[in-house]
């Protein structure tokens, strides 16, 4: 039998890279994506057909051997970054946009190059402080006040079930199941998927219908936890919305902030796409209430422009995390100043505060409010300039920078509307300027147009109206 070679340190290829080629690699790195975005205003806006031939053609085994590193970067800005929704366009005015600041980039490229981990806080007390610090800024936006706290999570989706599990904590028996909860019709999905993973019947979830302006139906809300009561249930938990994904309505805070303390219930806010117009004048009324909360979830990588994945939760009682989440094991070390890992279900995590941080230290915020001013004020110009399109009904004026509506001429019946709808969208979208997305409520197909992007100013707004404009003339002839 052969003798097996013995692998020693001086046989093994080395994974490191030297300086000159990891400076080679960042420099051809920045240059290519400077150059991409400098192109965005001119680039299309979605770039998704022929994805799944795409997708096939990028199925391989793990690879044996290694490529360049030129040839790879060609291959990522070649084919498969222009293969997707150009959420970073100016024209990107779907669903709810991210900016993607690249300053949050370069904070990542540090975050992850120098690798420390600060899910505990004696790991990495810098970073855990700079995360704590992060957190206390947004504490004081609310304004939230001392004992207050939070986490910074990869998104909203992760901070409405860390809410609904810390509440669940809090105001139940450990055997929760006649627990219920209740929510809008137009709250995000989210919040149904967060209660299933917590644990709960589909049936715990109680649905309130919303008014003619997407509301949360207070009344009814209030009848519904009467019924529950009586017949034995256990409500514990109100999540409202500021700002929902589908018109941006704003669910009445103060309202429900008084009926959650006259029950004793948990009331959550999911602030995801509004909560940081906060930072202006026009956002603090619309949001009045939210202060009120027994948590909230907020999005910096919509409100603050940052690039997906940075997420945030924040409690009036930071110890109401803690101990919910809080376990102890041999190996974690004692508990610190600030311990992420303590606060959500999560233990290995990036160190999420740099990218918050910086941008805001470089900046400071007054640029931000000033954005945030401007894009209430492109979407009130929108709404104008939607109003004098003949036969378009604005079924959602914004409360803050989204707003929904349809064209409705006389004579067609709801599935015709809906279908003339699905092509005014279409027509627009083929464009490659902008892009609009569409949604139903109240059972009305409705195209939403939110303008949350740093990039996106009046000359991208007055493009997309002279567009919807020209494409509703062209529609209308052939189905009025």
């Amino acid at each position: 039998m052969p003798r097996r070679r013995r692998v020693t340190r001086a046989h093994l290829p080395s994974l490191e890279l030297d300086p000159e080629q990891l400076r080679d690699m960042l420099d051809r790195s920045a240059r290519r994506v400077i150059d991409h975005l400098l192109a965005l205003p001119s680039m299309p806006l979605h770039g998704t057909a022929g994805s799944l031939k795409l997708a096939a053609s990028l199925r391989e085994p793990i690879p044996t051997e290694g490529r360049s590193f030129d040839a790879l970067l060609s291959q990522l800005f070649g084919r498969i970054l222009p293969a997707s929704l150009n959420t970073a366009s100016p024209g990107y005015l779907a669903y709810i946009p991210s900016g993607g600041l690249p300053h949050a980039a370069v904070a990542d490229l540090i975050t992850s190059a120098v690798n420390r981990y600060a899910g505990v806080w004696i790991a990495g007390p810098g970073l855990a402080s700079i995360e704590a610090l992060v957190v206390r800024w947004f504490c004081d936006l609310l304004p939230f006040p001392s004992p207050s706290g939070g986490v910074l999570t990869s998104g909203g989706s992760m901070a409405n079930l860390t809410a609904l599990v810390a509440a669940r904590r809090a105001l139940l028996p450990p055997h929760f199941l006649g627990g219920t909860l209740y929510t809008s019709d137009q709250a995000h999905h989210s919040v149904a998927k967060a209660a299933l993973i917590a644990g709960f019947p589909p049936d715990n979830i109680r649905t309130i219908p919303s008014d003619d302006h997407f509301r949360m139906r207070v009344d009814i809300l209030h009848t519904t936890l009467r019924q529950d009561m009586a017949a034995g249930k256990t409500p514990f938990l109100v999540v409202a919305s500021a700002g929902t994904t589908n018109t941006g309505a704003i669910d009445p805070l103060p309202e429900l902030a008084e009926l959650c303390q006259q029950q004793g219930l948990w009331l959550h806010v999911d602030a995801a796409y509004g909560g940081f117009f906060l930072l202006t004048e026009r956002g603090r009324a619309a949001l009045r209430g939210i202060e009120q909360a027994r948590s909230v979830t907020l999005d910096p990588h919509k409100g603050l422009f940052l690039p997906y994945g940075t997420g945030c939760l924040l409690v009036r009682d930071q110890e109401e995390l803690r101990s919910a989440f809080r376990v102890t094991a041999s190996y974690l070390p004692p508990e610190g100043a600030y311990d992420a890992a303590d606060l959500s279900p999560e233990l290995s995590r990036e160190a999420r505060g740099l990218r918050v941080w910086l941008p805001l230290k470089m900046h400071g915020v007054g640029p931000f409010q000033q954005q945030l001013d401007e894009k209430l004020d492109l979407a009130r110009l929108a709404a104008e300039r939607l109003r004098a399109i003949p036969h378009v009904e604005l079924t959602a004026p914004p409360a803050l920078s989204l707003l929904a509506f349809r064209l409705c001429p006389p004579g067609l019946d709801p599935p015709r509307l809906d279908a003339l709808n699905q092509r005014w969208l279409s027509a627009v979208n083929a464009s490659q300027r902008v892009f609009l997305s569409g949604t139903r409520a109240h059972d009305r197909f409705l195209l939403r147009l939110c303008v949350l992007s740093f990039r996106t100013h009046r000359d991208r707004i007055d493009e997309a109206l002279d567009l919807l404009a020209r494409s509703a003339s062209d529609l209308l002839p052939t189905t009025a």
